[in-house]
């Protein structure tokens, strides 16, 4: 179930929100300003109290205008189409947008989903995989664009079957992976990739070596 809340503060783009629910730094929410939403990111959280920088105009917001958690921090979608579209900060593909300028609460798909792409598998039933690792390819362009094992998987897991050579969406599944506790997972070419990823701490504090001293005589100089 999502977070909701409610406005109860507004200065510029930053919009502080009284909250239901937990929420996190950086988590994407919409405000409904009269049926238009208008996409924000947590910047802070003081107990109930979110502060939300919206990303558009606040023109027209008004106190107790309703706001909904996504549960997810702002990301980018990666596949076929990435490397020849061009977007702006929030991914909207210009190519696709309705006029010279989005509308206030207008945001599009990043990859066009109804696009065929000629597919080559390169792993194959029974192969052992991790994050990262290729499933198969596409050409975009000249360009060789690898579909890989998801990022944020994690351990190792078995391909079960992969699509054989031909043309697909990016939302067909082209793979279908078994984890280590035997739960089946599919993949297409897509995945997300948050824009933010918070930086992982050292396993283990590297500790301070003792210099030996050298077992030779030390010259003298008087």
């Amino acid at each position: 179930m999502k977070t909701t809340g409610k406005v109860t503060g507004i200065i510029a783009n930053l919009v502080t929100v009284e909250v239901d629910g937990p929420v996190a730094q950086n988590e994407i929410c919409f405000i409904d300003l009269d049926g238009v939403e208008l996409m924000a990111e947590v910047i802070k959280v003081n107990g109930n109290k979110a502060s939300v920088q919206v990303f558009e105009s606040t023109r027209g917001l008004q106190i107790g205008d309703k706001v909904e958690f996504q549960g997810y921090m702002l990301e980018v979608t990666l596949g076929p189409g990435l490397l020849s579209s061009n977007f702006d900060g929030l991914q909207n593909n210009l190519a696709t947008m309705t006029g010279v300028f989005l509308k206030r609460g207008e945001y599009t798909k990043a990859l066009d989903e109804e696009k065929l792409w000629d597919f080559t598998p390169l792993a194959k039933a029974g192969d052992q995989v991790v994050a990262a690792d290729w499933l198969g390819e596409v050409k975009e362009g000249w360009l060789p664009h690898k579909i890989m094992v998801p990022f944020n998987f994690k351990g190792t897991y078995t391909v079960k079957n992969v699509a054989a050579a031909g043309q697909y969406k990016i939302t067909d599944t082209i793979a279908t992976l078994t984890n280590e506790e035997g739960e089946e997972v599919k993949v297409t070419m897509t995945q997300k990739w948050p824009v933010k990823v918070a930086v992982g701490g050292y396993v283990e504090k590297p500790r301070p070596f003792k210099v030996m001293e050298p077992d030779w005589p030390l010259l003298s100089f008087t």
